[in-house]
């Protein structure tokens, strides 16, 4: 919807809110000088001719003025600013999308960032909701326990087991396996990944213990390094991915989107 309708749909339903309270503009502008009296403050009150335009979609509310009808109007302050398509649980939604390259945690109200944006995901490899993802609902309605699986989706930027996961990868995690194993594998696709919480941040990839220190190391065809993080202080194991969907190719035109410098994994992390 383009910003002229919206408006102009807000103002409409901002008259029927006042409709339904049987009170004029007049009546609003007597009742927000009240308010603005008492706080001391005149952005709080509303005048009856900008009110009219308000209604009619010539122009928007402040944050006063929207606090002053939510009062007289008797409506929640939150969903008055939800018909400017000002949300405030969408905030960690787009958390992801002001710091892309974050790798961070999303909540399970979350939906796929991609399909808003256009893009194919966000840069950060981050926890999903287990609610979207399709092959956990089958593995539910076949009967099998699924409480302790979590879905996550690598980053855009994080590059550590391509090209067997690559970026914008999605994960099935099974917090129940959140010991490394230690051993000798018979090839790389039985060698556990792990999904691994950082301090602010998250990480996939095999894992060793050296005393203290977790190595998360990189798949040997990757560009990423080697990082090293106290183990427990640093860096905790969500748990181990039994699961994943990946593309067969690159996306070029995504990589090249990705500065050089924002690329995950490529430096040496010494905790």
């Amino acid at each position: 919807m383009r910003m002229e309708g919206l408006i102009v749909l807000a103002g409409q339903e901002l008259k029927t809110l006042r409709n339904r309270r049987n009170i004029t503009v007049r009546e609003v502008e007597q009742a927000s000088r009240r308010i603005a009296d008492v706080k001391g403050d005149k952005r709080f009150c509303i005048s009856n001719g900008w009110l009219a335009q308000l209604e009619n979609g010539v122009s928007e509310p402040s944050i006063c003025k929207l606090f002053s009808l939510s009062v007289i109007y008797r409506v929640n302050f939150l969903d008055l600013l939800r018909l400017y398509k000002v949300d405030v649980d969408d905030k960690e939604k787009y958390e992801p999308v002001a710091e892309p390259y974050l790798t961070q945690l999303l909540s399970q109200k979350t939906q796929l960032l991609h399909e808003a944006s256009g893009c194919d995901g966000p840069l950060e490899t981050s926890l999903r909701p287990q609610s979207v993802d399709t092959d956990i609902k089958q593995t539910a309605r076949a009967g099998n326990d699924t409480s302790q699986i979590v879905c996550a989706h690598v980053g855009l930027a994080d590059f550590t087991m391509c090209p067997m996961i690559r970026p914008g990868a999605l994960l099935k995690i099974d917090t129940t396996q959140n010991k490394i194993v230690a051993g000798a594998w018979p090839n790389e696709y039985e060698r556990p990944i792990y999904f691994i919480e950082l301090r602010d941040a998250y990480a996939c990839g095999w894992c060793e213990l050296q005393g203290n220190q977790l190595l998360i190391l990189p798949h040997h065809s990757s560009p990423a390094g080697v990082r090293r993080f106290t183990y427990l202080r640093e860096a905790e194991i969500v748990g181990r991915v039994v699961g994943y969907s990946t593309d067969c190719v690159d996306s070029a035109t995504e990589a090249l989107k990705i500065p050089r410098r924002k690329v995950m994994g490529l430096r040496n992390h010494s905790g």
